[in-house]
């Protein structure tokens, strides 16, 4: 089972990376730049609510690109 989990954690990134892409490409921003935007617009639910789920991409993009880190790491202790 050890073998097989980066190979499980690089099939989870690649559908997260291609959320994360189709909202940028929506907005023709990244994430930062959409949060600064809806500072100085009115409030709209739908803008928010791709925040929102925008965001939870990104957090889980970022999380599990750090377990797969570690586990490269864990196999490598040259680095």
């Amino acid at each position: 089972m050890p073998q097989k989990l980066p190979m499980i954690l690089i099939s989870q990134i690649a559908p997260v990376k291609e959320r994360i892409k189709s909202f940028e490409m929506k907005h023709r921003c990244n994430l930062d730049a959409f949060e600064e935007i809806l500072k100085h617009l009115p409030e709209d639910f739908e803008r928010w609510d791709d925040f929102i789920e925008w965001k939870a991409y990104v957090d889980r993009l970022k999380d599990l690109e750090s377990r797969l880190k570690k586990i490269e790491d864990a196999t490598n202790p040259d680095i």
